[in-house]
């Protein structure tokens, strides 16, 4: 059998790899059509077919859940060929941004994350999270409950950088108003998307990527999957639960969740042994969407590995036909 360590590992990242390309692939008919649930029921039904076909016993902990009401790839579901060695917790997102999806915007992406069974953090109903990223050097060194302000000064000194040349990601949406000005008085950029802060979270643990941290409230599967890859990375992620809607609200308080604590990364995945892999589906930040010409698709992927902390970006020429095979 397959083990997640030692010389099977990298076997196993690029059998992972097959996952969300797959996805990515089934999603792509649907850019532009102002369909996204269309378009994300392609990529689930596509991405639950794949993850049925490797050696693993997996079981869904972060995916799509009640929020977005699918019949697959729900919390709870088992998944794979079930052998007693490879028993995962699997993160899924088969459109990370289906909005962009389906207005044809940039940074749309399959994503999954597995970490061995037990130590991804489950949170329950909670679907919204503040969240701060900061890159390898600034790890231990930022406290996420200070002042953004205060939060910057340190991250510059930490970079060795004045605070006007740090570039913050932060989601584009009303909550953030006050954020973003904030931002703007301690003297720092900011770099507005309308979503994908998954994107925005590996780039903030990234060097030199032109993104210094991540500051705001997205989605807390997002969250999850990007504290897997930000881990394998060396950075620090960091979550506080932060239910924007009433029922969620409601839910969160019922299931006795704090939302006043911050997480550390640690304590939301508690194993460097994590894979993650990102497939663009449209052109973005990360890696290059899908392509197609009259006899292959182009398909470019992410992959970092917590053993090692190695991440590679591969591209994969299909031929048109060959199936979900990877």
């Amino acid at each position: 059998m397959m083990s997640m360590t030692g010389g099977s590992a990298p076997l196993f990242l690029y059998a992972l790899r097959s996952v969300t390309e797959a996805a990515a692939s089934a999603a792509y008919d649907w850019i532009g059509r102002g369909r996204k649930e269309d378009g994300d029921g392609a990529a689930v039904d596509a991405m639950r077919a794949q993850l049925n076909q490797l050696a693993i016993d997996g079981v869904v902990v972060i995916g799509e859940g009640e929020k977005d009401e699918a019949p697959a790839l729900y919390s709870g579901e088992r998944l794979g060929q079930a052998p007693d060695d490879m028993q995962l917790d699997i993160a899924v997102d088969p459109v990370e941004g289906t909005s962009y999806l389906a207005n044809g915007m940039t940074n749309a992406l399959a994503v999954i994350a597995v970490a061995p069974r037990g130590t991804m953090m489950d949170p329950g109903p909670a679907f919204y999270m503040e969240k701060l990223v900061v890159p390898p050097a600034a790890r231990g060194k930022i406290d996420p409950t200070w002042s953004v302000e205060r939060r910057l000064t340190a991250l510059a000194q930490v970079l060795d950088k004045p605070i006007g040349e740090l570039t913050v990601y932060v989601l584009e949406k009303p909550r953030h108003r006050g954020l973003v000005e904030r931002i703007h008085q301690a003297g720092a950029r900011v770099a507005l998307y309308p979503a994908g802060d998954v994107a925005g979270a590996l780039m903030a643990a990234i060097p030199e990527s032109g993104i210094d941290c991540l500051m705001g409230t997205g989605g807390t599967p997002e969250g999850i999957m990007s504290a897997c890859a930000v881990r394998a990375l060396g950075g620090e992620f960091m979550g506080r639960l932060d239910p924007q809607l009433p029922t969620e609200q409601i839910a969160v308080q019922k299931a006795g969740l704090n939302t006043e604590r911050w997480y550390a990364m640690d304590q939301m995945i508690k194993s460097q042994k994590v894979f993650f892999c990102a497939t663009g589906i449209t052109s973005g930040l990360l890696v290059g969407g899908v392509q197609r010409t009259s006899t292959h698709e182009r398909l470019e992927t992410l992959m970092v590995s917590g053993d090692s902390g190695e991440r590679q970006t591969l591209v994969n020429w299909r031929p048109l036909g060959h199936g979900n095979q990877g």
